[in-house]
């Protein structure tokens, strides 16, 4: 497993999303469906991106970091979002929902690397 890789997504998947809901919060779109589908569509765009850059061709091969991935967001939020809240951040269905996204759509970038990428390149 690539530590750099595994740490440096993990903070880069966390760190675009809280940019996103802090924006979000300061402008006041957080309540109803539509902040919602921005989320997960900011989500799913670096989770794929993070996916492909591993460059590997079966999901097997990439849910271990993708699990990793969302263990470190729970630990930032533990760091940095429990002082704040309080431990009942982690009572949300919402936030473990956030953490099952993180662990599962970077599967979906072998789909990709399928799809477009020539046969034999990226194969570890």
């Amino acid at each position: 497993m690539k530590l750099g890789s595994l740490f440096g997504w993990g903070i880069i998947i966390y760190a675009v999303l809280s940019l996103v809901w802090s924006g979000m919060s300061l402008y006041g779109w957080t309540d109803g469906f539509l902040p919602l589908i921005a989320e997960v569509l900011t989500l799913l765009i670096i989770c794929i991106c993070a996916g492909s850059a591993l460059k590997f061709r079966t999901w097997k091969d990439i849910l271990p970091y993708s699990i990793g991935w969302a263990l470190i967001a729970a630990l930032l939020d533990a760091f940095f979002t429990v002082p704040v809240s309080g431990w009942a951040f982690f009572a949300q269905g919402s936030v473990w929902g956030g953490y099952a996204l993180i662990a599962l759509m970077p599967l979906l970038s072998t789909m990709l690397l399928k799809r477009y990428a020539p046969h034999g390149v990226w194969e570890t």
